[in-house]
């Protein structure tokens, strides 16, 4: 990043988005290693979720539908039932499996990106070779700062349903209830943005600094502050190609009624589009972290950021608040 630390608070919505593409195009060889190594199985894996989940519950539907007309306790009965048993007990254990390897590749994915980033920031020579040295003594505390996230995100819709239920309870009837529920749809989905980019955030804190889990949230929340609405616009446009992505999937590869020759056409290209956008995500979340550290006037000790980096290739040491916390400077 060429790019003066004071002047990274002045960065805006396009000014993080260019930020992010020079740092891809300057070093697309590690990123591209790295896209393929770990976010390109990552995408692989999510759409693969989606055809293979429309497969099994097909079949559910069919069994489900055979054993309605079956006759009550005759063989095909029990046979068709022991089938549809089966299938589900698949479907579950699928999911579980590919939740487990969704969420191993994710953290993977996104330790080597926000390294790979905070080396190109102190001017380290770094390889691909190194970054995935370090990833597997990383993603442990990302995987910590998941769960506690995770966990607010429950409390969080717990809460949400509870508030839904009184809503239905007292005012579902009444003519001003839509308005009420409007209202609170609007809250909770605000809300749910706003733990979502606490998260992010959060995830690039405990990569970089010595905090993690519940204190990375908590700093986190503290250093979004005066950058929320750049940060909110890049998460609801970033989301919003993901989602995109996804019905175009769905459409044309899962539902889709074309040859399989255009299917397969269609799958590739929703790939390529998803890791290009995976990638992107990634190194615009980190971008952040440092322009909402300059946004405070904070100031990154880039010798030290470097000397703990290193650290991560021997005997794991994480950054100390000291180093990357920033001084605070004189405005």
């Amino acid at each position: 990043m060429n790019i003066d630390q004071d002047d990274m608070q002045f960065l805006g919505f396009c000014g993080v988005y260019t930020e992010a593409y020079k740092i891809i195009f300057s070093w697309r060889k590690i990123f591209s290693q790295i896209t393929l190594a770990l976010i390109a199985p990552l995408s692989f894996i999510f759409l693969a979720h989606m055809e293979v989940s429309h497969l099994i519950f097909r079949k559910i539907i069919h069994n489900a539908y055979e054993l309605d007309n079956a006759q009550y306790g005759s063989p095909q009965y029990h046979k068709i039932k022991n089938t549809l048993s089966s299938e589900v007990k698949y479907l579950w254990l699928f999911k579980f499996v590919y939740f487990t390897f969704l969420l191993i590749f994710s953290l993977l994915s996104t330790s080597a990106v926000v390294y790979t980033v905070a080396c190109i920031y102190t001017a380290r020579e770094v390889t691909f070779r190194k970054v995935m040295t370090v990833v597997p003594k990383v993603w442990k505390r990302l995987m910590v700062t998941f769960f506690c996230t995770f966990l607010i995100i429950v409390i969080y819709n717990l809460i949400a349903v509870l508030t839904f239920i009184i809503w239905a309870v007292t005012l579902g009837s009444k003519d001003v209830g839509a308005i009420f529920f409007l209202i609170l749809l609007i809250i909770y989905l605000v809300g749910f943005v706003y733990l979502s980019i606490v998260w992010q955030l959060a995830c690039v804190i405990s990569v970089l600094e010595d905090v993690y889990g519940f204190r990375a949230m908590k700093k986190s929340k503290a250093l979004i502050k005066g950058k929320l609405s750049v940060a909110a616009a890049i998460f609801f446009k970033l989301n919003l190609s993901l989602v995109v992505i996804q019905i175009a999937f769905q459409l044309l590869v899962v539902h889709g009624r074309s040859r399989m020759v255009n299917r397969v056409a269609y799958g590739i290209l929703c790939l390529l589009l998803l890791f290009k956008l995976i990638l992107f995500g990634l190194v615009v979340q980190t971008v952040i972290y440092f322009v909402c550290k300059s946004y405070h006037h904070e100031n990154i000790d880039k010798s030290s950021l470097s000397d703990h980096l290193e650290v991560y290739l021997g005997e794991y040491e994480p950054l100390k608040a000291k180093d990357v916390q920033l001084q605070k400077l004189d405005v």
